[in-house]
């Protein structure tokens, strides 16, 4: 019995001593300075310009920060304020025009930026530990482009469903996911069976796509579907802010609780199994939940590329490969890089607002080219 909890205390004290990392602590820091940085810039311009502590005053405005009623009005919505408290909306307290701005148009797009960078960031993480490939992302398992696919069937040929778009993509996601698996099935997959159906599928959805383009006429609709399949957080409120944030904590929590397991994949799949692990078992879960996770971000941003490539291999980087510091390092910079991308995608051609993706893209294409020339075996093979 002593022995038993001497492990369990030294287990518990290696934890919070690699919790405690001053890389991790660093990262973290920073990652917190530039959503702040950015966030900041991004409440404080744009059609409507304001001080920065004009900016800061409105969004810890008494009127809203000490009354719940605006808090249950923003974060669960009307009806919700109305069922809780009898109050509707028209009934609160006037708000002024900059915290109107602040708090209605700008913060939510902020808090939006901030889940879609840590969904694909864990996303990332996992997808490139069941692959074991550093060079893997969320949409190498068809994730974006069957999502993408079913975007575009609704909005060209079923419009009446484009309310349900959000789940339609996480729907669509989730199918070719599915397929992949199905693709790479034989007798088990493998990290390279896995990326090749992922190629296979992604290309099939791709080509879909662009019939779809070809055969629609209607203008409006070409954009939206572009502005989605490029990624956007443009109109984004807080109906999208209650649609996301469930949903990517329940991912990102299973990813951390998941941390072990990713790491004992890592090992190769003859380790895995010699540890008790069933490999196609846990392997298949984890997939799961790394749609989920992309599923989360696609379902209120579209398809933002690169976030959930770059923000692992940074952090790995910089503290090594652990997943628990990795999830927590990503937790900070994936944010960081969708908060600071989004004021560049809003404000580089104000008052013209550019899809984030352009944005990541710009950024991810010549890291991920970076990445390519400096890593000498890109998986096992």
């Amino acid at each position: 019995m002593s022995e038993t909890h001497s492990s369990e205390s030294t287990t518990k004290g290696q934890s919070r001593q690699s919790l405690a990392d001053p890389k991790l602590l660093s990262v973290c820091l920073g990652g917190t300075a530039i959503i702040v940085l950015s966030g900041i810039v991004q409440l404080s311009f744009g059609a409507y310009s304001m001080s920065i502590p004009q900016a800061w005053r409105a969004l810890f405005d008494p009127t809203v920060i000490f009354d719940y009623r605006w808090l249950l009005n923003f974060f669960l919505g009307e009806e919700i304020l109305e069922v809780l408290t009898g109050y509707e909306t028209s009934q609160l307290p006037e708000l002024s025009t900059e915290t109107h701005i602040v708090w209605d148009l700008r913060l939510p797009r902020v808090i939006v930026a901030i889940l879609v960078g840590m969904s694909l960031a864990v996303s990332g993480v996992i997808f490139q530990a069941v692959t074991r490939n550093e060079l893997a992302s969320p949409f190498i398992l068809g994730v974006s482009s069957g999502a993408g696919l079913m975007v575009l069937v609704v909005l060209t040929v079923f419009s009446g469903l484009t309310t349900f778009l959000p789940l339609v993509a996480a729907a669509g996601g989730a199918g070719a996911f599915l397929l992949v698996y199905l693709i790479a099935w034989n007798n088990g997959t493998s990290p390279v069976r896995l990326v090749l159906a992922g190629v296979i599928v992604g290309t099939v959805c791709g080509s879909f796509q662009t019939a779809l383009f070809v055969f629609t006429d209607d203008i409006g609709v070409v954009q939206q579907a572009i502005s989605w399949l490029n990624g956007s957080l443009s109109g984004v409120g807080w109906q999208e802010v209650r649609m996301a944030l469930p949903w990517t904590t329940v991912s990102v929590g299973l990813a951390y609780l998941s941390s072990r397991q990713l790491d004992v994949l890592l090992l190769g799949e003859g380790t895995a199994s010699a540890l008790g692990m069933s490999v196609e078992r846990v392997r298949f879960s984890l997939s799961g939940l790394a749609v989920l996770a992309a599923a989360s971000s696609i379902a209120v941003a579209g398809i933002v590329s690169f976030v959930g490539l770059i923000v692992p291999h940074i952090v790995r980087n910089v503290v090594g490969s652990d997943h628990k510091k990795l999830m927590i390092g990503c937790l900070f910079v994936g944010p960081a890089l969708m908060v600071s991308a989004d004021v560049g995608a809003r404000l580089a051609l104000n008052p013209v607002q550019i899809p984030v993706g352009i944005v990541t893209g710009l950024i991810g294409g010549p890291y991920f080219l970076y990445l390519m020339r400096k890593k000498q075996q890109l998986g096992e093979l």
